[in-house]
């Protein structure tokens, strides 16, 4: 069998916006986290983005990180996008690019909407012509302690602006959402939301901080247009809390047996947002 190919995040996002649902944006950290999100997306047959961050990057080694992503791909023979989460130049977009990821973000969202702009524009014409999907950020996506966070909301006319003026192949919004652990009950602008979805109807969104949203806020999301779901935070403390009592429960030196709860720990966790995203709610349950 040929081995597919790591996929141009706009190939994922545009089937899944035809079918009304969303890819699971699933970050991954080491081989362990990594290893967890193929069990889980083997066990559902479902596709996803691999995602880092630009500190994972700096922590493994572009090169790395990109022959961990085509083993992922080879091994479970399912659409799989490799995506920088979160570039904040264009240095590391161009090195993800020329290393063989398949999608990228560029992220100007603090920037002043020009800024922005040209930022990301540039990263898509470096992008185009290698067949690198680009998503961008309008509207910022800030930590749970943001101040005021209402006011870095995405605005439905900037959104289309700056779709217009970057030819980004996907939008990260602004509605409600947070990076880290929420405090409190969650609130999502759903008709702002509703209102970015009409100005770019074929535009696939994107929502970041995914992690502690419940099975209906996501699906909701998934109906208003979001395409894909990035989740980090909730990956992260699953591998932590497994491999802290693993450690703590046991004296055995070797990590492949200490890391194996963590493994499991965290496949459980990937497996709930692939079904939620890919099935509904119903399915997460």
């Amino acid at each position: 069998m040929i081995t597919p190919p790591l996929q141009p995040g706009l190939v994922l996002l545009e089937k899944a916006r035809r079918k009304r649902r969303a890819v699971a944006g699933l970050n991954f950290y080491n081989a362990e986290t990594l290893r967890a999100h193929v069990d889980a997306a083997r066990r559902l047959d479902v596709p996803l983005f691999l995602q880092t961050t630009e500190a994972t990057v700096d922590y493994l080694g572009l090169h790395l990180v990109v022959a961990m992503a085509r083993a992922a791909s080879e091994d479970l023979k399912l659409p799989v996008a490799l995506h920088l989460d979160h570039g904040q130049s264009v240095d590391i977009a161009r090195r993800a690019i020329e290393a063989g990821y398949s999608s990228v973000m560029i992220d100007g969202s603090k920037l002043p909407f020009e800024d922005n702009v040209a930022l990301t524009r540039q990263v898509v014409e470096l992008a185009r012509a290698k067949g690198v999907s680009v998503e961008g950020e309008i509207g910022h996506v800030g930590p749970v302690d943001s101040h005021n966070p209402r006011a870095f909301y995405t605005r439905p006319e900037d959104a289309r602006r700056f779709v217009e003026q970057t030819g980004v192949d996907s939008l990260a919004v602004a509605v409600g959402t947070q990076h880290g652990f929420y405090r409190g009950e969650v609130a999502l602008d759903f008709e702002r939301l509703a209102a970015i979805r009409d100005a770019l109807p074929q535009v696939p969104l994107v929502l970041h901080g995914g992690s502690g949203l419940t099975p209906e806020l996501l699906t909701r999301s998934i109906e208003l247009g979001v395409a894909k779901v990035n989740f980090g935070t909730e990956l992260k403390d699953a591998f932590t809390h497994a491999v802290r009592d693993s450690l703590a429960s046991s004296t055995d030196i070797d990590l492949r047996t200490s890391f194996a709860p963590a493994i499991r720990a965290v496949s459980r966790v990937s497996q709930s947002k692939l079904e939620v995203c890919w099935r509904g709610a119903e399915g997460a349950r």
